[in-house]
């Protein structure tokens, strides 16, 4: 087992390290869930010590003119701005499922290169939309949002929260209705393709991985390629699972830092770090 598989399973126990939530099927309340997680993991897991990033701002940003968001946004662009997508590739509990189904036996696919670079700009619309547009401009009469990406979209949210409580309590259970249908339905979706095309969800879907990839080519961490070195040999293309031409744009909004790229170059010319 690589660096990265043993980093990203450590964080997912960490951030789900409230085993009586799930004993007792209810959702963790303590001061840890004042503190939002660096990567997507669901505050309604019953595990879950800390909070979503993007739950978190879709509950504060209708209240944007008090300055309640700050906290939010500053703690997402530190993040963003000291490690860029490595949050995705490293760190996000989601990141990690999608990572071992894509390890199930089967075919892969290789989304076509035209059909991937329209449909990467999706999470940039649902970043925009469900998550700051409809939480700012759709609210109730005592100014409170719903949280739009959670309850509609987000699969991390069934399969880390829903389906556990729902397991866990009776009462739930007979509260079902066609919205849990609908995410199940997406959940089934993402798993499904998730184990023919690597990270779906990371790829076209989540607003946080849009967010963290806007500091990607000025964040502290970051990849080099060494031109004097490089022979332009493709070897790092071939091998990115994210589609990305790293010898020509090492630094690439859809990179998520796996550092594939880094471990398979024959002339050691990409080089990854903290650079200042």
């Amino acid at each position: 087992m690589d660096k990265r598989r043993i980093t990203q399973i450590i964080v997912a126990i960490m951030t789900n390290a409230n085993i009586n939530g799930f004993l007792k099927g209810n959702i963790f309340k303590g001061n840890t869930k004042r503190i939002c997680v660096p990567g997507l993991n669901c505050y309604s897991c019953p595990g879950a010590l800390g909070s979503c990033p993007i739950g978190s701002l879709q509950a504060v940003i209708g209240t944007i003119k008090y300055n309640f968001s700050l906290y939010v946004v500053g703690f997402m662009s530190l993040f963003g701005v000291i490690f860029g997508r490595f949050i995705c590739g490293w760190l996000c509990p989601f990141g990690l499922i999608q990572d071992l189904l894509h390890k199930t036996p089967s075919k892969k696919i290789t989304v076509n290169k035209k059909v991937n670079n329209v449909l990467k700009y999706l999470k940039y619309i649902i970043l925009a939309l469900f998550v700051i547009i409809l939480p700012m401009f759709l609210v109730n009469e005592f100014g409170i949002s719903l949280p739009y990406f959670c309850q509609y979209i987000c699969p991390a949210g069934t399969l880390e929260g829903g389906i556990p409580l729902i397991s866990l309590n009776k009462s739930l259970r007979g509260a079902i209705g066609y919205l849990f249908a609908w995410k199940m339905f997406l959940l089934i979706v993402i798993i499904i393709s998730s184990i023919f095309i690597y990270r779906p969800f990371c790829r076209y879907i989540c607003p946080l991985g849009a967010f963290y990839s806007l500091f990607n080519k000025v964040s502290f961490y970051k990849y080099e390629v060494d031109k004097d070195k490089c022979t332009s040999c493709n070897a790092c293309t071939h091998k990115c699972k994210m589609s990305i031409e790293v010898y020509k744009n090492p630094n690439s909004c859809e990179c998520i830092r796996c550092g594939e790229c880094v471990k398979i170059c024959p002339t050691k010319s990409i080089k990854k770090g903290v650079k200042f």
